[in-house]
Order: C-alpha cells, then structure tokens, then sequence
C-alpha cells in the first residue's frame, strides 16, 4: 500500500512534532502508512515521485506567500517554491492533497487567485463554519453537521474563488474555509489536525510571531480549552480513508 507524503512546514520542533502527531493519531494514518518530510530541514528529493503515495498532506506554518519577497525569510521562500512546484501536477492529474491551512493559499495561488492580507483574516480561536449547498454532497463532509467549529488563526486568506474550485464550507468573515479542485484536491483555511490541546502548545510557541498580542496568550489558551472540536477532525479522518486503499 502507498504511503502518504505529509510536508510540514513549521521551523520550531515542539509544533512540528505535535502537528504530525495530530496528523497520525487523529487521521487515523499508521506511522508506516506516512513519509514525513520537513522542509525547514531538508529541500524536496529531486526524485521525489507522487504516483509513489496515496496523497499529500501539507501542514500550516507561520510563513505568508503576501510576504514581500524581499524582506522573506529565504528558507520560508525555498519551501513557498517547493510547495508550489508540485502542485501543476497535483491539480492536472487530480492527485489526492489536503492542504491545511497554508495549504489553501498554496493551492489558491497556482491556480491565479489573489492571496493577501487585504480582508478575511481571522484571529486565534474557535470559529463556526457552514457548509455551502455544493458541501452537503462532498464526500468528505455528507452526512456532517450543517454548521461546526474549527480552530483558525491566519494573517492573510484566499481573496476570491479560486478557478476550478468549488466551496464547500465558510465562515462569516472568512468566506472560503473549505474549497475543492477537480475531485481529489482539498484545501481548508482551518486546521483539521488541531484540537485544543494542540493550539495551546501553538499558541505558546507562536506568542511572538504577529498573530496575537503576547499579553493574550493565556487568555487565548483558556478560550481555546472551552471550545468542542470533533467534526474538522472528522475531515481529516474521511481524507486518509478514502485515499489510503
């Protein structure tokens, strides 16, 4: 059985580590069934070959493709180019991909949509998502909630629709939360993995990385533990089953 490619994105170890904890245990992906690669540590294999796995999975991380290029961090910059070099594949052959939350932005600006700052950023915390009408027949999310919460916390979002895509969840001030692309490209502004546990430790890690004032972290933390995450995690679980056999 193929294995799925799981790229992260993340420099600091503790939220990398937790992260691809979350992907596994909440995924229900066996560490056998996974090949991790974190690309703050080392480029993509020129060999690297995608008919070789089931389907890719691509985590968050603090870095923004609206940066300006040049005042980008050039690792931020190497993995942003990775990343997008593979998905004309990913797109043209429909190769299964979940991209988490950086992900979205990934997918949305190959396909030409704008990626910015300029509106639809939403702070640290629990948001609740709708499902569109096209949604309700994704086989991802049929047969879930109309409405749920997910964990969100992103300085820049996709600005418009991106071609080709069809949105399958929103929220009330982040319109595209969930889009599709042909029928086995996925991408979620919300973190799927992340349960509140998880933002916790992010939380802390990221206290100094422009999404919060750091005064609020322990505010956060206890706003975060109140809030019930079981459907995005749902998500997570129906993507590995569907595309590991």
């Amino acid at each position: 059985m193929k294995p799925f490619l799981v790229l992260q994105l993340r420099p600091e170890d503790a939220a990398a580590d937790d992260e691809y904890a979350a992907f596994l245990s909440k995924g229900g992906l066996p560490e056998e069934r996974a090949r991790r690669i974190r690309l703050d540590q080392q480029p993509l294999p020129a060999d690297l070959d995608l008919a070789e796995y089931a389907g890719v999975i691509v985590g968050g991380g603090p870095g923004c493709l609206s940066d300006d290029p040049a005042t980008k961090d050039p690792v931020e910059a190497r993995i942003e180019a990775e990343i997008l070099s593979l998905m004309p594949a990913i797109t043209t052959h429909d190769i299964p991909f979940l991209g988490c939350c950086y992900g979205i932005g990934i997918l949305a600006h190959h396909l030409g949509a704008e990626v910015s700052k300029r509106r639809f950023g939403e702070p640290v915390g629990a948001v609740t998502v709708a499902r569109t009408p096209q949604g309700a027949d994704d086989p991802l999310l049929a047969g879930l909630p109309d409405t749920f919460d997910a964990l969100v916390g992103h300085k820049e979002a996709v600005q418009e629709l991106p071609a080709g895509c069809v949105p399958l969840l929103g929220s009330a001030h982040c319109p595209f939360q969930m889009i599709r692309h042909g029928k086995n490209v996925y991408a979620t502004q919300f973190h799927p993995e992340s349960g509140p546990e998880n933002f916790a430790l992010r939380i802390e890690v990221y206290r100094h990385k422009g999404y919060f004032p750091p005064e609020e972290a322990e505010a956060l933390t206890a706003a975060v533990a109140t809030a019930r995450i079981t459907v995005p995690q749902e998500i997570l679980r129906r993507f590995v089953a569907r595309y590991r056999a």
